[in-house]
C-alpha cells in the first residue's frame, strides 16, 4: 500500500526542503469539471477583518467569516487530505489534526488571492467527483484509497499531466501545498518533522550535512 502513495504523499525529506526554501517560494499560478476550472466562482460575501485580529483571542471556526465547505465537500476534502498525508507509524492523518478546517477557513477568506484559491478548489472537488462517477459510479470520498490514488496519479504532476488535465493538476498542486502547510504547522506535524524551534541552545553548529545535501547546498 505504501508504494501506491509514493508519488502522492509528502515525505519528511521533501518537507524539510520546502521549509528551507520557503523564503524563495513564489505564488502559485490558473468539464462540467474542466470548464468549471476556468469559470468565475463567486467570491465570499464577508468583509475582511481589516487590521490584525486580537492575537490573544482564540477564534472559533467561522467566527471571522462564514465557512464554505458543504458536508459533501468536507468529505472530499478529508479524503484528499488523507491520501496526501495518511496516518502512519509516526503521526496521524492530515484530516485528524484539523487540516480540513484549516483549508475551509483559507478558502472562505474574503480576499482576492484566497477567493481565487476557493474557486480552484471547489472546481477541483467537482472534477474529482465527476471523474469518480465516470470511472466507478460513485463519489471520490466513497472510493477505496487505491482507486483514489489511481485518479490522483493522473493529476499529481504538472509536468506529466495530459494537456486536458493541466488545470486540474494546478488544483492538485495547490491542495497538496495547503495540506502540507496545515499539517506541518500543527503540533503533530511539528513532532513528525522533529522541529526544535523556540528552544534555547548553548551552541549552534548549523544544519546537518544530510539536510544540506537534500536541498543541494552541500
Amino acid at each position: 500500500m505504501e508504494a501506491e502513495y509514493k508519488s502522492l504523499r509528502i515525505d519528511r525529506r521533501t518537507t524539510i526542503r520546502w521549509v528551507l526554501a520557503a523564503s524563495a517560494a513564489v505564488p502559485m499560478a490558473k468539464s462540467r469539471a474542466l470548464h468549471a476550472l476556468t469559470a468565475t466562482e463567486p467570491g465570499a460575501s464577508a468583509q475582511g477583518y481589516g487590521t490584525d485580529p486580537a492575537l490573544q483571542k482564540t477564534y472559533a471556526p467561522g467566527e471571522l467569516w462564514p465557512l464554505t465547505f458543504t458536508p459533501t465537500q468536507r468529505k472530499t476534502a478529508a479524503a484528499l487530505c488523507d491520501l496526501i498525508i495518511p496516518a502512519d507509524a509516526h503521526s496521524p492523518s492530515a484530516s485528524a489534526v484539523g487540516v480540513v478546517d484549516f483549508i475551509d477557513e483559507w478558502v472562505s477568506a474574503p480576499y482576492p488571492a484566497l477567493r481565487e484559491d476557493r474557486r480552484r478548489i471547489l472546481a477541483g472537488f467537482e472534477w474529482l467527483d465527476a471523474e469518480s462517477g465516470r470511472r466507478a459510479a460513485t463519489s471520490f470520498a466513497a472510493l477505496t484509497p487505491a482507486h483514489q490514488s489511481a485518479i490522483c496519479e493522473d493529476i499529481c504532476s504538472l509536468k506529466k499531466a495530459a494537456q486536458a488535465r493541466i488545470e486540474v493538476a494546478r488544483f492538485f498542486a495547490l491542495y497538496r501545498d495547503l495540506t502540507a502547510g496545515g499539517f506541518y504547522s500543527s503540533a503533530a506535524g511539528r513532532a513528525d518533522l522533529q522541529y526544535m524551534g523556540n528552544v534555547p541552545l548553548r551552541r549552534f553548529d548549523g544544519p546537518p550535512q544530510e539536510v544540506l545535501k537534500a536541498v543541494g547546498l552541500a
